[in-house]
C-alpha cells in the first residue's frame, strides 16, 4: 500500500491564510480568473518503495505535476507578482522569456491571471504538444533556429529574448536564472513538506535553474538545521563543472551557469544519463501510478538509492517537478525511446564516484560530494549569497515549530 498526504483545506502548520505565490489574501468577488491561482499549491507527497527500493525503505515524493502545469506555475506567478509590486511590471506590458517549457506554463498562467500578454522564447527540443498547449493557453511562442556556439540552445534563446525586450518597450523579462524571486516562490512548497513529513533529514532535487532547489532547501534548514540536499543534474550540463554538451532531457540541467543555484547548499550532486531517467520513470509508472518526465525519473533514481544506502529511519523527500503528460512522445514512446537508444538500459545499482566535480566526463549516473561553484573564486565561501535570503519571518518560524 502506498501512502498518500496532502495538506489541502489549512495552511501549514495552521497558519490561517498562508499565500501562496501569486495568490491574494483577499480574492475579491468571484470572475473569470479568480479562482485560477488557488489551484496552484498543497499538492500531495507520495511514500515511494519497492520495487525502486528494497523492502522496509522508500522515499516521499511531493507531487507537483498536481499544479494545473506543474512545479513552475508557483515562480511563475510569484515572480509576477512580486515584479508588478514593485512597478517594475506595468499594466498590461507583455512578458517575454526563454523557456524549455514548464516555466512557459506557469507564465502563461500568470499572464492569464493578472492581464499580461506572454512571448515565450524556445527551440525545437520543445515538444510539439507543449508549444500546441502554450498557445492554446493564449502565449505567443517562438523557436530559435540556431544553437549558440558556446552556451547552445539555453543562450541562443536568451539573446533572442534581448532583441524581443528591445522591439517591445515596455516589456519585462523574469530572467528566471538570475530572479531571486525565482527561489522564494518556494516558501510555501517547503512549509507543505514540512507539514506533510514532520521531519525530513534528505532532500532530492533536480537542478536547472536552481530556483527550487534553493528556495525548498533554506527555508527547511532553518527546521533541520541536519538537514542533506542532494542535486540531480543531466549528463552533459554544465552547471556542477561538468563540460557543456548536447543535452537530450529537458526541464534539469544548463549549459550556463545560473546564478541561482545555491552551490554552498548542496552536500552532493549526482548526474543522469537520459536512458536512467527513461528507465525509472517507466518503473514507476507501473508501480505506482504516479511519474514523470526527465527530471522525474533523475530524481527517483537518486532518492530510490538514498533509501538504500542512509540509516534505517532516515526520512527522505524528493520533488518530483512535474507529471507524465507532455512527455507521451518522448520518455514514453518507444519508438523515440528505441532511435535514442534509451530502451533496455536499465541503471547502474550504485553511481560512479568522482572525488571533483572535474576529475573526468561522465557519461552514466554518477555522484561527487565536492560540490563548488564553477565560477567562484578559490576560498571557503560562495559569494553573493545572503545569508538571509529565503529565510523565514522570526515569528513565523516559531509558529512553524510550536
Amino acid at each position: 500500500m502506498h501512502s498518500v498526504s496532502t495538506a489541502a483545506g489549512s495552511g501549514p502548520f495552521g497558519i490561517p491564510d498562508l499565500p501562496t505565490p501569486g495568490v491574494s489574501p483577499d480574492p475579491g468577488p468571484p470572475g473569470p480568473a479568480a479562482g485560477i491561482p488557488g489551484l496552484v499549491g498543497n499538492t500531495p507527497v507520495l511514500h515511494i518503495s519497492e520495487p525502486l527500493t528494497p523492502p522496509g525503505r522508500g522515499f516521499w515524493a511531493k507531487l507537483e505535476g498536481r499544479n494545473p502545469g506543474g512545479i513552475k506555475d508557483r515562480p511563475g506567478l510569484h515572480m509576477v507578482e512580486r515584479a508588478r509590486a514593485r512597478g517594475e511590471l506595468r499594466p498590461g506590458a507583455r512578458i517575454i522569456e526563454s523557456t524549455s517549457g514548464t516555466l512557459g506554463l506557469g507564465l502563461a498562467l500568470a499572464g492569464m491571471v493578472h492581464g499580461h500578454p506572454v512571448s515565450l522564447v524556445t527551440d525545437p527540443g520543445l515538444e510539439p504538444s507543449m508549444t500546441r498547449l502554450l498557445t492554446a493557453y493564449g502565449a505567443q511562442v517562438e523557436l530559435v533556429g540556431e544553437p549558440h556556439p558556446s552556451g547552445g540552445w539555453q543562450q541562443a534563446r536568451r539573446d533572442r529574448v534581448t532583441e524581443l525586450l528591445a522591439a517591445h518597450p515596455g516589456s519585462w523579462c523574469p530572467d528566471q536564472y538570475n530572479n531571486p524571486d525565482n527561489t522564494t516562490a518556494y516558501l510555501p512548497l517547503a512549509l507543505e513538506l514540512a507539514s506533510q513529513l514532520g521531519h525530513i533529514d534528505v532532500l532530492v532535487c533536480s537542478v536547472g535553474t536552481g530556483g527550487h532547489s534553493a528556495g525548498v532547501s533554506r527555508v527547511l534548514r532553518q527546521l533541520y538545521p541536519e538537514l542533506r540536499l542532494v542535486g540531480v543534474d543531466t549528463i552533459g550540463s554544465t552547471i556542477f563543472g561538468q563540460p557543456a554538451r548536447p543535452r537530450l532531457m529537458r526541464g534539469l540541467g544548463s549549459s550556463i551557469y545560473p546564478r541561482n543555484v545555491a552551490y554552498d547548499q548542496f552536500s552532493e550532486v549526482h548526474w543522469v544519463a537520459p536512458g536512467e531517467a527513461v528507465w525509472t520513470c517507466r518503473r514507476l509508472a507501473s508501480s505506482h501510478y504516479a511519474t514523470g518526465g526527465w527530471s522525474v525519473g533523475a530524481v527517483a533514481l537518486v532518492a530510490a538509492w538514498q533509501s538504500r544506502v542512509q540509516p534505517a529511519g532516515t526520512r527522505i523527500a524528493a520533488v518530483f517537478p512535474d507529471g507524465p503528460q507532455r512527455y507521451l512522445s518522448t520518455v514514453y514512446d518507444d519508438e523515440y525511446c528505441a532511435a535514442n537508444g534509451l530502451l533496455d538500459t536499465p541503471p547502474a545499482d550504485a553511481p560512479q564516484t568522482l572525488g571533483r566535480p572535474d576529475e573526468r566526463e561522465v557519461t552514466a549516473w554518477s555522484r561527487c560530494a565536492n560540490v563548488v561553484d564553477p565560477l567562484a573564486p578559490p576560498g571557503p565561501s560562495v559569494p553573493g549569497r545572503p545569508d538571509g535570503a529565503g529565510r523565514l519571518p522570526a515569528d513565523a518560524l516559531r509558529e512553524v515549530v510550536r
